[in-house]
């Protein structure tokens, strides 16, 4: 038997968890083709992002680059290779809660859109991407704008803005199955298919996915699955598109962290449904259904003007589950029964918090594009709707079955108007942009202050100016710009005289982008100046609650160099660097006092944000050993970061350094277009790093107590995939 027939053999022996009604469709080389000319092109992406004339700092993964790299990790390990950016994930092995920080922003500051619809959460501003797995299988591009960008829809961008375009035209009909198998049990599955255009004009997309790992850390198991549909109409100069995928997420609790005292002794330790007796409970886990209902209608009005009209919708519903041993009463205002005479005042519980919520609006925005000016006129309205509840659904004594102990309503309403001009002047572009945004939030009390309501209004002007200059393989660019953003949910659990204030950015970037015979190099410096950023400080505010309080000054400034350098024919070599300093001029520190009561506030000045490293190099060496194969050295260095704002070194997470191997093999046989085989070697030299983590104290006994957990990543791992193109 044939080299070749062996691979194809072992690719169909893994894609085995598939049915075989999914490999009846075929693709060919236009598959993934720019559309033809006398076909209406998406241009709904246009209002949000940056074209490569205007003058930000920017980044576009293709995707050529997410099929190599998407073996069932998400996003953030995706991005984890741009500049200044750190992943994470609680589970340790990329699979289920993720997170990133870029420039060492987290993604509650990181304007995340899906096709110019806005992404982040409402209310808490997170980024919850184990809600849609496997969404970069039917993603086409990724642009990620560092800084304040150009960003139009959706939260404030304080560290970068992410956008992820899925509306692609396959023109010609295709079928793909995917598989991946890996350490800790880990498999993915996918069957994507697609009609092509049909009489010239339709077209219909398809893609069912299955995501499970037991996780690096103990019991962090997930069990993801996820669809994709998408139906568009599309004529010569209009466009219609219908785009629903939805996400459904099981995964057991690891979001605690471990203690410092086990990194050495026991790495996998999970406190996570630790409090019932004997054994952890078994379903302390986190549910979550989101459905995403998009529509878009394009229209080419003439030769200079387009029309972008978009309308969506994002239902969420779910609940995470935990076991509460010793449980009062009245903390969840039960009256406590009498046994044998006597009162109870605690029980065993199991209880579910609830989330059940719609997002929905419109964008819209209005295109002139001529040879000297690009002029673009939009905006958008949205509300979401949440209800926050809680249910016990068990207890070891006197409370019935899914007894509600809280039930708390929110509504946040948002419009939005922007203009972007771009100037083409010869050399140099002249841009300017300018948003107007209003939001208002109301809430209708919290589950630990069921009496405080919150009824709050803002107004931003966001504007933005800069200009590149563009010479033969030359190009140089400078922008300022101002973002502002309202607090998040957590803030406003306070009392009405300590309400939190709205933070703002001002972001000055310039830079430079040059080709000199074999090599590319891009240098970018950029300085970000916050007023009233909202930092954690330990303080306690008048309800008992740790929330976020505003500093007045604080600072990231940095530079960024990219540099691709094609050694040979079969070597090239890609590094970017990241350097950064990032401050608060003053800063006070709060911790409990057991002993005398209250709290005890320690001011430190010019200190170091937390999470923020000031070095982040990511390198990769790409050898073409043989036609169709692919091997790359990948390795990443992270700085210490502290992990509060104090820069107390007994609270600071070492620098790491981590290193892959990743090997791509492509095959083309009869009747099939392509099979391409992937091998990954994750941290291969079996370095033990932690990039996140968490810190409190307070003070018991005469003695000041600190408490740091951290979030492990596995040592050496592997992961195998096979796709194969019908």
């Amino acid at each position: 038997m044939s080299v070749k027939k062996i691979l194809f053999a072992s690719c169909l022996f893994i894609s085995g968890n598939l049915t075989a009604s999914s490999q009846s469709n075929v693709v060919n080389d236009s598959a993934t083709a720019a559309p033809k000319s006398k076909l209406m092109p998406s241009i709904e992406i246009r209002a949000v992002r940056a074209a490569k004339e205007y003058p930000f700092t920017q980044t576009l993964i293709t995707k050529s680059t997410i099929e190599k790299n998407n073996l069932g990790q998400d996003i953030p390990f995706l991005l984890n290779q741009i500049p200044g950016a750190v992943a994470n994930a609680d589970a340790g092995n990329g699979i289920g809660y993720t997170g990133i920080r870029i420039r060492g922003t987290d993604p509650s500051r990181i304007n995340f859109t899906l096709n110019g619809i806005a992404f982040n959460d409402a209310e808490s501003q997170g980024v919850f991407l184990v809600n849609l797995p496997d969404i970069l299988s039917s993603t086409n591009s990724i642009q990620v704008q560092r800084g304040v960008g150009t960003s139009s829809n959706g939260t404030g961008a304080f560290g970068a803005t992410v956008n992820l375009l899925t509306n692609e035209l396959n023109e010609k009909a295709y079928g793909q199955i995917s598989n991946s198998l890996g350490s800790f049990n880990t498999r993915k599955h996918t069957v994507k298919a697609g009609t092509g255009l049909i009489n010239n004009r339709y077209t219909i997309d398809l893609r069912l996915s299955s995501l499970a790992s037991d996780g690096y850390i103990d019991r962090a198991t997930s069990d993801l699955k996820s669809y994709y549909f998408s139906a568009a109409s599309i004529q010569e100069k209009s466009s219609l598109r219908l785009n629903i995928f939805s996400g459904k997420e099981k995964t057991y609790q690891a979001w605690y962290g471990i203690p410092e005292d086990k990194l050495t002794s026991d790495r996998t330790y999970n406190s996570a449904g630790t409090e019932k007796a004997d054994s952890p409970y078994d379903n302390e886990t986190d549910n979550y259904t989101q459905t995403h209902y998009q529509l878009f209608y394009n229209k080419k009005i003439n030769t200079t003007w387009n029309v972008a009209l978009a309308g969506f919708a994002t239902k969420g519903q779910g609940y995470y589950e935990q076991y509460k041993a010793d449980a009062s009463y009245e903390n969840y205002g039960i009256t406590p029964p009498q046994v044998n005479g006597m009162n109870l005042t605690e029980t065993d519980l199991i209880r579910q918090l609830w989330l059940d919520n719609i997002f929905y609006g419109s964008n819209f925005s209005f295109q002139r594009i001529d040879a000297k000016n690009e002029i673009i006129l939009g905006g958008g309205t949205n509300q979401y709707m949440g209800q926050h509840f809680g249910k016990i659904i068990w207890a070891e004594n006197s409370i019935s079955k899914d007894q509600k102990w809280y039930d708390h309503d929110a509504v946040k309403k948002e419009n939005h108007v922007f203009g972007k001009w771009l100037k083409k002047d010869g050399l140099i572009n002249m841009f300017a942009d300018v948003q107007l945004r209003s939001v208002s939030y109301r809430i209708d009390g919290f589950r630990d202050n069921p009496k405080l309501q919150v009824d709050k209004q803002w107004f931003f002007v966001n504007p933005k100016l800069g200009a590149r200059l563009t010479k033969d393989n030359l190009s140089a660019y400078i922008s300022y710009a101002i973002a502002s953003k309202e607090p998040n949910r957590d803030d406003f659990e306070v009392s009405e005289e300590s309400s939190p204030k709205h933070e703002t950015l001002h972001d000055l970037e310039t830079g430079f982008e040059t080709n000199v015979g074999k090599l590319n190099l891009s240098i970018t410096a950029y300085g970000m100046f916050y007023n009233n950023q909202l930092v954690l400080t330990g303080k306690v505010n008048d309800v008992g609650a740790y929330t976020r309080t505003n500093i007045v000054n604080s600072y990231r400034a940095g530079f960024e160099i990219e540099t691709n350098f094609k050694l040979t024919q079969l070597l090239r070599f890609s590094n970017n660097l990241a350097l950064s300093r990032n401050k608060i001029k003053t800063f006070t520190d709060y911790y409990d006092d057991y002993d005398a009561g209250g709290q005890v506030a320690t001011v430190f000045n010019n200190t170091n944000i937390a999470f923020s490293p000031s070095v982040v190099n990511n390198a990769t060496l790409s050898i073409l050993p043989w036609k169709n194969g692919e091997l790359k050295l990948i390795s990443k260095y992270v700085g210490s970061q502290f992990l509060d704002n104090t820069s107390r070194t007994d609270r600071r997470l070492d620098a790491f350094m981590v290193n892959d191997i990743h090997l791509i093999q492509s095959f083309q046989l009869k009747q099939i277009k392509s099979i391409d085989l992937f091998f990954q070697i994750n941290n291969f030299l079996n370095t033990a790093y932690e990039p996140n983590g968490y810190t409190y104290s307070y003070r018991f006994g005469g003695e000041v107590s600190r408490n740091n957990f951290y979030f492990p990543m596995a040592g050496i791992n592997i992961m195998t995939g096979c796709t194969i193109n019908l």
